[in-house]
């Protein structure tokens, strides 16, 4: 290991040692006990944030899952009696006039087109998401808008103190946190009266607490891949048959095109439950004899996910014409799979207006901040990685090209949970970034005298990590790069690589010796300090106080620093996951957190 590796390392390690003084502190936070419930009327929505962490973070859940997987019923079973808990049954989410949607990648992005056509009709939508950027309110929408802190405070503190009622020596009092948003949804949709609710499954499909859900007007399934390998199965085929679990009897489904492979298993899973699926027609074939669509999302793969949210709010919109029943007809036989094809349409004006106007922060995103333009994308799978690769490439290539000095392109990542960060960045290289930095997702890491560390705000808490282990997480990703810096080396280690197509030669900012390959990666302890080190400054929204001592003490950071205050462009690539770009786009859209 080089010596600025191990001095990396050690100034790692004393961050994390510092951070040890905040275990105690938090183990009293995940207690009930700590937290004393008062009445609803003055209970702040901080409050309810923070009683809602102890119910267990994502990781945690997952944990939960897959020791339960073996029996899918049982856990759907235990979802149905903490509903009826709550006062409600499972024929109550039948008024909601529900469109499921599920997939692996652009699930999210399906739902949010969806929402946002249906709501240019004029209806009131409700709209349930996950994961979260900023604030957990962001999950649970009505008409595009996140529920207000007085809205989310009142629903949470009525079904925490029912389900607190309702608790007896048979079953656990609350739910687990994904558990517990989802009810919490159902029954903010239900008391706001809205015309109908986009659910996006949470993980998978057949195990996801969503699955409750018992008549749907419509279900969708957009692009699979590899995700969740420990909880779905190590391929996509057994991907497609967890996914294909929403799909009900007489409920018409809807799927883009897929591998051969699992479109088979969806096609095989709706047979036997009798669900009528279509396969999506490209939306090249809905934009013949009218003017092309304009989308409000960027990237060539958002395509694919505007074909399938037309179909879903065109089905809705007809099953609610004919009261819930009939099947959509089908254009043509299709040609894969003895799939039906769904109808090709004319979309509305309404539909163009929907499409045109949805906004979903974090995906494909692009904030222009002076010289710095920050592109954010969640991508944490190698399907949607390499849609991000290819959205990146073509902005930078209809760019304008600065005069007056070099262009940096910056990659800010990270990963989390099961995914394969060395995939991942092998699938980043051809971006040809000048530096990649690392970093953890926590938004803050400072020191704050005798209390010990500020970490991540209440809405982004994760108590199921130590910074010991997420900073090490951090390393390894360093390594990964660094050997796939090594791999592509050229002889002449001091040549700029060569160009793009189309687009000039990327700045070879710090030569390197061969033994260590590493003169162009940097690990940060949190995300402030890694846009502090890339923005230099000169974000006119992100200014935050001066920065840490010890900052620019590596030396690959001090010359960096300078470059960076001298480039006529600063290119920043935020992927690899999504709690990282919400921990982001915290800090550089303070709004967002107001």
């Amino acid at each position: 290991m080089s010596r600025a590796r191990s001095h990396l390392r050690a100034a790692l390690f004393l961050a994390a040692a510092s951070a040890r003084g905040i275990t105690t502190q938090v183990a009293a936070r995940r207690g009930l006990s700590a937290w004393p419930v008062p009445q609803e009327p003055s209970m702040e929505y901080q409050d309810a944030v923070r009683m809602l962490n102890t119910l267990q973070t994502n990781a945690g859940y997952l944990e939960q899952v897959k020791r339960q997987r073996g029996d899918p019923q049982t856990q759907l079973e235990a979802m149905e009696l903490y509903l009826a808990r709550s006062g409600l049954q499972v024929e109550d989410l039948d008024r909601l006039n529900i469109i499921h949607v599920t997939g692996t990648k652009g699930k999210g992005s399906t739902c949010a087109f969806t929402e946002c056509i249906l709501r240019s009709y004029g209806l009131k939508t409700g709209f349930f998401s996950s994961p979260h950027l900023v604030q957990v309110r962001e999950r649970i929408r009505i008409n595009g808008q996140p529920i207000s802190p007085e809205l989310f405070t009142k629903y949470f503190w009525r079904l925490y103190h029912r389900l607190e009622e309702t608790k007896d020596g048979s079953c656990v009092s609350m739910p687990p946190y994904f558990r517990f948003l989802t009810l919490m949804a159902f029954h903010v949709f239900l008391q706001e009266k809205v015309d109908l609710a986009v659910v996006e499954v949470g993980i998978g499909g057949a195990y996801d607490c969503t699955n409750i859900i018992r008549k749907p007007v419509v279900c969708g399934v957009s692009s699979l891949g590899i995700d969740h390998t420990s909880l779905l199965g190590d391929t996509v085929e057994k991907i497609a048959w967890q996914k294909g679990g929403i799909f009900k009897q007489g409920v018409p489904a809807f799927t883009v095109l897929q591998p051969e492979g699992p479109l088979a298993v969806l096609r095989d899973r709706a047979q036997q439950i009798s669900c009528p699926l279509y396969l999506c027609p490209m939306l090249e074939a809905l934009e013949e004899g009218g003017p092309p669509l304009t989308l409000g999302l960027e990237g060539e793969h958002q395509r694919s996910n505007a074909a399938l949210a037309l179909q879903l709010a065109h089905c809705w919109l007809q099953r609610q014409d004919r009261h819930g029943a009939g099947e959509p007809k089908a254009s043509r036989p299709g040609l894969l799979w003895q799939l039906p094809l769904a109808p090709v349409f004319q979309p509305t004006s309404h539909m163009r207006l929907g499409l045109r106007n949805t906004e979903w922060p974090g995906r494909t995103q692009v904030l222009r901040r002076g010289p710095l333009t920050w592109y954010l994308d969640g991508a944490h799978t190698a399907s949607s990685a390499q849609a991000c690769v290819r959205w990146f490439r073509q902005a930078l290539q209809g760019r304008e090209r600065p005069s007056g000095g070099p262009e940096v392109r910056v990659l800010l990542f990270n990963a989390t949970g099961d995914r394969d960060p060395a995939a991942l960045l092998k699938l980043l290289q051809p971006c040809q970034f000048d530096y990649a930095v690392f970093c953890p997702n926590l938004t803050e890491v400072s020191s704050t005298g005798n209390a010990g560390l500020s970490l991540c705000p209440t809405d982004q808490q994760n108590f199921t990590v130590t910074l010991d282990q997420v900073l090490l997480r951090c390393l390894e990703h360093q390594q990964h790069w660094n050997h796939l810096d090594e791999e592509q080396a050229s002889p002449d280690l001091w040549s700029a690589p060569s160009p793009e197509p189309g687009g000039s030669a990327s700045l070879l900012l710090a030569p390197h010796p061969p033994h260590t390959c590493s003169a162009s990666s940097l690990v940060f302890s949190c995300i402030s300090h890694a846009l502090q080190w890339i923005s230099q400054g000169r974000d006119p929204i992100f200014q935050p106080p001066s920065p840490p001592k010890g900052l620019l003490t590596h030396p690959v950071a001090h010359s960096g620093a300078s470059i960076l205050r001298e480039a006529a462009a600063i290119h920043v690539l935020v992927t690899g996951s999504l709690h990282l770009v919400g921990g982001v786009l915290k800090l550089l859209e303070p709004a967002l957190s107001q």
